[in-house]
């Protein structure tokens, strides 16, 4: 895993990515649906607005954060859709700027934290890190429903060690969310990142191995594309059944997406 200075650099880069997709779109834009459903492009922005100012005060201010968890433990995703009322109800440009501003804050807070030291966060405290790395999928996860909703394609970077990473330590998540058992053995990623070069992740000797496109990898944990439609291959058994329930994110799996769901895209 990269240092918690060069992965703040790149955080920062992905919130900047981010704000491009949205910075020029008129207010009916901003309502425009996106492949989550229920949600549009002013949603997917106030999850992230919210996402950002929850890591930011888990950094900053520890006990206060923990208030706030502990009044969401019983119904977390009550207070997400209390969260997205909160933002997605102000107009475009001050919810850009809250954006934002949220996650310049929270980089600087996070950036605040020795890397030896960890901070709250909804289950298990984090190393300020593995949080960062948190907000990489977060932007790439929703950052690609927006690119989605507006016919955009974005272009990979190789930004995406972070998620690949991330996604090595949350192999468990799809396994949790479905109330299975997760194997024992180790899982190795091989993936061809966006620059040409070879990224190996977990232990020489595993014997799960997933190979193919980082890019695809981080479709594929987002849940942001259904695994027919990736360049993906699975050898063993656990490996093979892990590609479709992986997820990178903590909870409920949701729908997902269907297969050729975005066949008419631009590549």
């Amino acid at each position: 895993m990269a240092t918690l200075h060069d992965t703040l650099k790149d955080l920062t880069a992905d919130v900047e990515d981010v704000v491009r997709l949205v910075a020029d779109l008129d207010a009916t834009a901003w309502q425009t649906p996106t492949p989550a459903p229920g949600w549009t492009v002013a949603d997917q922005v106030a999850h992230l607005t919210f996402i950002f100012r929850l890591a930011k005060t888990a950094a900053a201010d520890p006990q206060l954060f923990k208030n706030i968890a502990a009044a969401a433990a019983d119904d977390f995703n009550g207070a997400v859709n209390a969260a997205l009322a909160q933002f997605n109800t102000l107009p475009p440009a001050e919810l850009l700027a809250a954006f934002q501003a949220e996650a310049d804050d929270c980089v600087r807070a996070l950036g605040a934290v020795p890397e030896n030291q960890v901070v709250p966060w909804l289950v298990n405290p984090l190393p300020p890190v593995v949080l960062a790395c948190a907000g990489v999928m977060e932007l790439f996860g929703h950052g690609q429903d927006i690119a989605d909703a507006l016919g955009v394609r974005r272009v990979p970077t190789d930004r995406l060690r972070h998620l690949a990473d991330f996604a090595f330590l949350t192999r468990d998540f799809g396994y949790q969310a479905r109330g299975e058992t997760p194997p024992d053995g180790p899982f190795r990623f091989e993936l061809t990142a966006p620059s040409g070069g070879t990224w190996s992740i977990g232990p020489a000797d595993a014997t799960q191995i997933v190979t193919g496109a980082a890019h695809d990898f981080c479709l594929l944990v987002t849940r942001r594309r259904h695994p027919d439609d990736l360049a993906l291959t699975a050898v063993g058994d656990d490996a093979r059944h892990w590609l479709g329930i992986a997820q990178a994110y903590r909870g409920p799996a949701g729908e997902g997406r269907a297969p050729g769901q975005f066949k008419n895209l631009p590549e």
